[in-house]
């Protein structure tokens, strides 16, 4: 959000003000009816919980949101109606009542989230288009996407050179011969390992990179604000494209993307089995894994109040940390910029504290779990005794030594995007609004 922006300033000041009103207002009127004003404010919460996500959170807990507010109504009309006999007094109060309501939910709304689409525009002349755009394409990748949605035969018509990765051929080496030829952008059609491969060429070189989602579940192109669901939309970036700087990662020079697994995850990706059933491999290496009997995992780290961790099960080492929702696989980044890593581990010691770790993290209560650790950090770094650990890169299973250290390189990635994605990403970034935004921006902060 704009900082110091006037109109936003006096939207988010009406807002705070007809809501601190709308209290006086129901003590004022039912100051003489205990039960009543008891039952008022409680609506009046209500109401204030259910415009918040209206206001703020996109579908379908916008929906979710509207209903609660109307819920919350009900339950203030009831009051009024409990307090008061004839129709005229119930009906001018619950006016003035429902007056303030919606100017305080509308002056919130403007006060968020005003001109930021338009803040979020392209600048003039940040346009561009590569002359000699390469486009490496994985036909396997997401069960055939490649083929499913012809973006073979629209690279071409685009003018992007297409190279298809064949059985035999190596990733990184049509990359680099791709650049030999005098690429000035390549392009990655495929899942998240293979984008964080040949996004490693493109920074290698300089290069800008194009991020198009053609694998299974394309993390990182859903954090990004790529339409996952038709790949064929990322493809504008080779030919009306806005640069857009994202950060990337490095584990022990590795680059990554989205994140690097330790623990139990990385120990089941190790699985042959996995590729082809990864739930039900999930599931029948989790009771070996988590037994009363199993040993803990060999892995130690420090976190940021200096405390050392050991023996965590899992932990998951992020570019960008996580927003994480009422259960432990729904994991998604609002921002790609802020230059930190983010560090999710459990240390649970065994099945049972994990089981209640798992009810506690479905009621939303995780974070105060003693087993929970959730930070942000500018490095990281894990160790072991044995001097090596299984890892998941960006879903890739591989052994890595120890200690592993992870550092995060600012705004390092130069993205094209089509232009719809900067609006896009705003969008993303605006569901992190809190209350203290809307009071940061009545006082004119950023």
């Amino acid at each position: 959000m704009s900082a110091r922006n006037p109109t936003r300033q006096i939207a988010a000041v009406v807002s705070l003000v007809c809501v601190a009103a709308l209290a006086v207002i129901l003590v004022v009127v039912l100051w003489r009816h205990a039960w009543s004003l008891l039952i008022a404010l409680a609506g009046l919460v209500i109401t204030a919980v259910g415009g918040w996500w209206a206001v703020t959170r996109p579908m379908p807990r916008r929906a979710v949101g509207v209903v609660v507010a109307l819920v919350g109504v009900g339950v203030i009309v009831a009051g009024v109606i409990n307090a008061f006999s004839e129709a005229d007094q119930v009906i001018s109060r619950l006016a003035v009542i429902l007056v303030f309501m919606v100017i305080a939910t509308a002056a919130a709304r403007v006060a968020l989230f005003q001109g930021a689409e338009s803040d979020a525009g392209v600048p003039a002349g940040a346009r561009s288009a590569p002359a000699h755009p390469v486009l490496i394409c994985n036909p396997w990748s997401g069960g055939g996407k490649v083929e499913q949605f012809g973006l073979v035969e629209l690279a071409g018509s685009l003018g992007v050179e297409v190279v298809m990765l064949d059985h035999g051929l190596d990733l990184e080496q049509l990359a680099r011969d791709a650049v030999a030829r005098g690429a000035d952008c390549l392009g990655m059609a495929g899942g998240d390992g293979s984008q964080a491969l040949v996004a490693s060429i493109a920074i290698e070189h300089h290069l800008p990179f194009v991020c198009v989602s053609a694998g299974t579940r394309n993390h990182f192109a859903l954090d990004l604000g790529l339409n996952r669901d038709d790949p064929r939309a990322s493809l504008a970036a080779f030919t009306d494209a806005v640069e857009r700087p994202v950060d990337y990662a490095r584990v022990n020079g590795r680059l990554f993307v989205n994140n690097v697994s330790l623990g139990i995850y990385a120990t089941v990706v190790q699985s042959d089995e996995y590729r082809d059933a990864k739930a039900a491999t999930f599931a029948s290496m989790l009771p070996r894994l988590l037994g009363p009997d199993t040993e803990p995992f060999d892995l130690q780290f420090h976190a940021p109040d200096g405390s050392e961790i050991d023996g965590a099960f899992l932990v998951m080492v992020s570019n960008n940390p996580y927003v994480t929702g009422s259960s432990l696989d729904e994991f998604q980044r609002r921002h790609l910029d802020t230059g930190q890593l983010g560090v999710i581990a459990v240390d649970a010691p065994g099945a049972a504290e994990a089981a209640a770790l798992v009810a506690a993290s479905a009621a939303g209560l995780r974070q105060r779990s003693r087993y929970w650790h959730e930070f942000a950090v500018d490095g990281f770094e894990i160790r072991s005794r044995s001097g090596k650990a299984f890892v998941g890169v960006d879903g890739e299973a591989l052994e890595m030594d120890t200690p592993m250290r992870f550092e995060i390189f600012p705004q390092g990635l130069r993205l094209l995007v089509p232009s719809d994605n900067l609006v896009a990403a705003e969008r993303r970034r605006a569901r992190g609004v809190r209350v203290s935004d809307l009071v940061d921006t009545a006082l004119g902060r950023a």
